[in-house]
């Protein structure tokens, strides 16, 4: 499996790093080697001084499709979860300064948290979902994904245009304003609606 990520989807989020509004998905890539599931602990990275959450609703793949039509694309995923995309925000910064891709902020070891998958059909409405993450028992981040800026059909029909979507894949679909640091002891834990999805410890 692979996962596909997505930058600057919540305008909020855009602005809060100085970043233009896109006009089409940002997409880059965490390889399998980037999960960490099973409330499994975060070990900070020594590479990094600045390691920061990102909080995301993370759609899983159902069939394989290359160049999906918008009429079929919400046919693509059967399960939403939430995840944290961790980010080396001093090593990004320092790619973006010098014109370089993002992977060595983005795709390192453990930096997709992932929770268990609840099936779509099970969720009142998949369009409107209340996430949040709260840093030692404080809420630090809150969203909703009726405010994407690319709702999931159309991540999912930019994207198969450039890379073939499989079975298992997931699609972190974004994260609202609120992001920041990790300290080691912080408990990271994330919730869809009042349902905790996950718990993480920075070790």
């Amino acid at each position: 499996m692979k996962i596909i990520a997505i930058g600057r989807n919540y305008i909020d989020h855009a602005k809060e790093l100085n970043n233009p509004v896109p006009e089409n998905p940002i997409i880059f890539l965490k390889p399998d080697t980037a999960v960490l599931k099973d409330n499994k602990d975060f070990y900070y990275p020594e590479f990094s001084q600045n390691i920061q959450f990102e909080t995301e609703v993370v759609l899983r793949v159902c069939k394989e499709g290359k160049h999906v039509t918008p009429k079929f694309a919400s046919t693509y995923y059967d399960a939403i979860g939430l995840g944290i995309d961790f980010t080396a925000r001093d090593v990004q910064q320092e790619l973006k300064a010098n014109s370089l891709p993002w992977e060595l902020a983005k795709a390192f070891d453990h930096s997709a948290v992932i929770s268990n998958m609840i099936p779509k059909e099970d969720l009142a409405d998949v369009y409107a979902i209340d996430f949040s993450l709260q840093q030692n028992g404080q809420t630090v981040q809150q969203g909703n994904t009726r405010d994407m800026i690319f709702s999931y059909e159309e991540l999912i029909v930019y994207t198969s245009k450039f890379i073939t979507l499989r079975k298992g894949d997931l699609i972190y679909t974004g994260t609202p304003v609120g992001v920041g640091p990790v300290a080691i002891g912080d408990l990271l834990e994330g919730y869809i609606g009042e349902q905790k999805m996950f718990s993480c410890k920075i070790k």
